[in-house]
This record gives C-alpha cells, structure tokens and sequence, in this order.
C-alpha cells in the first residue's frame, strides 16, 4: 500500500514558499500604502498653493485689503487665521497625512533660503513649510510682518523617496 500524506521536505519548502510570497505582498502593500499617502500630500499642496493665489488675487475679507499680496508668516499662529486667510480650505488639505494637528503640520519658515536643502525648518512627511517673501530692494527676505508678501514658496517632502520638493508662487 502506497504512502499517503507529505514529508518533512515537502512541508518544509511549501512554508518557505508561502513565506517568501507573504513577505513580498506585505512590502508591496507596505510601499502602496505610502505612495497613496504621498499622492495626498501633493493634493494637500495644490489646494494649499490655490488658496493662496486666491488670496493674491482676492484679498483678504470683504474690503479687499491686501490685494496682490500673499499671507504673511502672521498667518500660522492659530489653526483660525490660517482658515479665515485661506477661505473655504478644507482642513484636511493643511493636516499632512499622519500629522497629529494643522498647527504642526503646516508650519512658517524661519529663514528666505530659497533651496530645499536650505529651508528651514525642513519639511517631513508630517510637516508642510509655507514661505512668504518680500523685495528689500536688493534680496527676498522672510515676509513676517505687515510688508508686501510678493511671493511664496511650499515645502514638503515626499515618504516614498523622502525627497523635498518645492512649490512657488505664480504671481512673481
């Protein structure tokens, strides 16, 4: 009568079989998983980047003032200053994802430094740079007050490629 049933071989190298294909479907899920998070964080900065042209363009509340100029750093004290400047945002588009509030995510540059290695703070993949800047006359400087923010630059780095990539105005 003929032997029924698998060896110790067979068992063996099917488990190893089946270990190798788990492993494989875990870090395509895994790098799926980030690449939908990152296409958020570009869609996150397009929003945010309109808004701002529509500030340029609209100014701020029902007078107008500050017509042609972008926000100031001024902005970024409260979660109510950013919406009331950026008008209809969706709050998810200034909350990066994984972020734990809009206030920690979307955040005021420190420095004018125009490079993505130079900006500071640098951005994470929780943290989006906004950076406003203004003509002195002989350089842009960090917009931080009440002058004529003329132009603005967005950071964010992507979780993929942890590579940090630059938005700019389009009124320059």
């Amino acid at each position: 009568m003929p032997r029924r049933g698998f060896t110790t071989v067979e068992i063996v190298i099917t488990i190893t079989i089946m270990g190798i294909l788990l492993v494989l479907a875990f870090a395509n899920l895994t790098a799926s998983q980030a690449r939908a998070r990152d296409e958020e964080r570009r869609g996150d900065i397009d929003s945010i980047a309109q808004h701002l042209e529509s500030f340029y363009k609209n100014g701020a509340g029902v007078s107008g003032e500050l017509l042609g100029r972008y926000p100031s750093t001024g902005i970024m004290s409260s979660e109510s200053t950013i919406r009331e400047a950026l008008v209809n945002i969706d709050p998810r588009s200034l909350q990066a994802p994984g972020a734990a509030s809009v206030t920690s995510s979307f955040v005021a540059a420190t420095n004018a430094l125009q490079t993505t290695d130079g900006i500071s703070p640098q951005p994470t993949a929780t943290k989006y740079v906004y950076q406003p800047l203004s003509w002195t006359g002989s350089s842009w400087a960090l917009c931080t007050g009440s002058q004529e923010c003329r132009r603005f630059n967005l950071y964010y780095r992507l979780e993929a490629d942890d590579t940090i990539y630059k938005v700019t105005s389009k009124n320059q």
